[in-house]
Order: C-alpha cells, then structure tokens, then sequence
C-alpha cells in the first residue's frame, strides 16, 4: 500500500486492529465520535477488525454489542485473547484434556473449541489452569487456581491487565486478580496470551490477514507495546487509561507510532 504521508490513516492502513474497551466502547456505550469515525474509515476502504484483550465474552457476544452500537461487525471480526490462550493451551496439552477454568463465557467457548474441556475444581486433574477476566470472580474460584499452581499443573491468563475502563470510571482488570493468586504462588507467574504478548498478535494476524495493519489502542503497556514487538504502527487515543502527558513522556516500546484525543485521527492524515 502506498505510504503517502498526505493521506488519511484510513487509506494509508488496510486494517485497523482495534481495541475495544476504552477506545470503541465503555461499559455498554460507544466512546464519543467512535462509532461515526469507524463508519467513515470502513467507507474510505480499511477493514475494522476488533482485537480485545477482555476474554469475558464471546466474539458472538462482541459482535452483537458492536452491531447494536451502529457498527458493521460478524463474529469473524472479532479476536480475543479467550481464543488466542485456548490456542496456547492446546498446543501444550493432549487433546480433550481438562482445563481449570476461571473466566467468562468467553473463554469457555474458546476452550471448547479446541476441544479442551473446562472444569471448575483443581481436584478434577487438570491438565492446566487458565484465567481469563469475569466480573463476579470469586475467592473460591482464586483459590481453586493456586491449589492447582501449587500442585505444578502448568498455569495460563487470558491478559494481565491491571485495570479496564468502564462506564464509571477505572476498575481492577484480570491482572490484578492474577496478581492475587500469583501471591499466594511464590515464584510462579502465568503464561500470558493477551497483549503485549505475541500469542494474541499472531492469533490476529491468522484470523485477518491484515497485510498492513494499524494497531489501535489506549495502553501503553499492552496495546502500543505490543505494536511494537510485532513491527506494526500504532496510533494510542486519549479515550481510555493514559493521559497525553503518558503518551508524551513515553518511550521505547511504549512510544506510539500516533497520538490522538480520539478515533477521528483515523480520517486525517497524522504526524
């Protein structure tokens, strides 16, 4: 694709690989200006394809909210880090082996169809423990994955995040539960599928075939960073956890490619 530095993002990129929480929606509801700057990207020819690190929900699910946001969006347009550790996992383990499974429907899914099958105790012999982000955690479900990790069975996490943005304001996201069984864990650590590790990249780069890609985000440490070990660009809107003196004092694997208040930038050419 031509590289024109006159041209909009949206022509300059043939896909936008798009984080959601934070840059398209919060909570239930779209992040002012997204869904009208998506609609005129997908005019302008760039493919929009939805790459989360949140593995609570299926891409059925994803793609059902974004619908009802005003976006064009069929679950094949959606990628998860539910889908890209079940793909972790199952290369690690024999087939239709148990998995102990802390997370969301999304995840559950996921493992199923790679043929894996979830379970909820560490005393079912598991032949891993994987966590992915649900709301309604509980200490009991915590504690299943340390009982499990302290046996030595390999251990596994959707993302660690340690926040996500919703509708009222920042709130603990699956790292911080992860952090929470990792104390109880001295020395051991998941692991990690989601951003910035590569597993959810290369989950993407299967599942899309983007050919020149623009990752877009609103975390350093897990969007942009990501980015860059994968030798994608990146454009980090202001919209979800990092402020513009973040993006701004940012550096090496943290430093954008773009910076932006929101997804707007997409239809103008950009710095």
């Amino acid at each position: 694709m031509t590289q024109d530095s006159t041209l909009p993002l949206a022509r300059r990129y043939d896909t936008a690989l798009l984080d959601l929480d934070g840059v398209v929606y919060r909570g239930a509801d779209a992040v002012p200006h997204a869904v009208s700057a998506l609609l005129e990207a997908a005019e302008m020819g760039m493919h929009l394809a939805y790459v989360t690190n949140n593995a609570s929900r299926t891409p059925d699910a994803v793609a059902e909210h974004l619908v009802a946001l005003g976006l064009p969006a069929t679950p094949q347009d959606v990628v998860t880090a539910a889908q890209a550790v079940a793909r972790m996992i199952a290369e690690a383990v024999p087939a239709g082996a148990k998995v102990l499974m802390v997370g969301g429907e999304g995840l559950r899914v996921a493992l199923e169809e790679r043929g894996l099958v979830p379970v909820t105790s560490a005393d079912d012999a598991p032949a891993a423990a994987v966590q992915g982000y649900r709301p309604d955690t509980s200490w009991a479900e915590l504690a299943e994955i340390a009982y499990a990790v302290q046996r030595g069975v390999p251990w596994f996490a959707a993302n660690t995040d340690l926040t996500m943005p919703t509708a009222r304001g920042i709130a603990p996201g699956n790292g911080a539960l992860v952090t929470a069984v990792a104390k109880a864990c001295p020395g051991q650590w998941p692991q990690v599928a989601g951003k910035p590790e590569i597993a959810l990249h290369r989950e993407t780069m299967l599942r899309t075939k983007a050919e020149r890609p623009l990752v877009v985000g609103d975390r350093l440490d897990t969007d942009i960073e990501g980015a860059n070990r994968a030798g994608v660009d990146s454009l980090l809107v202001l919209t979800g956890v990092t402020t513009r003196e973040q993006a701004e004092a940012a550096d090496g694997p943290h430093r954008a490619t773009y910076v932006a208040d929101d997804l707007r930038a997409l239809l103008k050419p950009q710095a």
